[in-house]
């Protein structure tokens, strides 16, 4: 079987580190995410240990965890879709337009759930974690 390159362009072959983490162009999304949850970090390269890492930014709070963990799975989520409308539909996307695409699921995904917090979608969008710190999200 032969190894396929990128759908980016970068040159790297396509696998699930390279696209998920160390891909230059779907790579720059997690330091975008960090920037908006107010976080800093650096990634690790092996999926299980970057999820892991990503989680432990929220702290101790497990309400907080758990949506370090939706952010975490909607940013995999976007890239896996952005992945493939870039190599079936022939249609990309920016990283900030991929960042948006997180926000609004994660945010909308939480509406769904019932989560209880006091943000509207410009706080939602705008806020950096320590905003968030304050505040529990309660599932009913």
């Amino acid at each position: 079987m032969k190894a396929r390159l990128c759908v980016t362009g970068c040159g790297h072959v396509e696998d699930v580190s390279n696209m998920f983490l160390s891909c230059p162009i779907f790579g720059a999304l997690w330091p975008m995410v960090r920037a908006w949850l107010g976080v800093e970090g650096v990634d690790s390269h092996a999926i299980s240990d970057h999820f892991m890492q990503f989680i432990q930014y929220a702290g101790d709070l497990k309400s907080r965890r758990s949506l370090f963990h939706l952010i975490w799975l909607q940013c995999v989520c976007v890239l896996w879709n952005e992945q493939n409308n870039r190599l079936f539909r022939n249609r990309q996307s920016s990283i900030p337009q991929l960042l948006d695409k997180v926000k609004s699921n994660s945010l909308w995904w939480l509406k769904a759930s019932n989560v209880i917090f006091n943000f509207d979608t410009h706080n939602w969008w705008s806020s950096r974690f320590y905003v968030w710190t304050s505040i529990d999200f309660v599932v009913i």
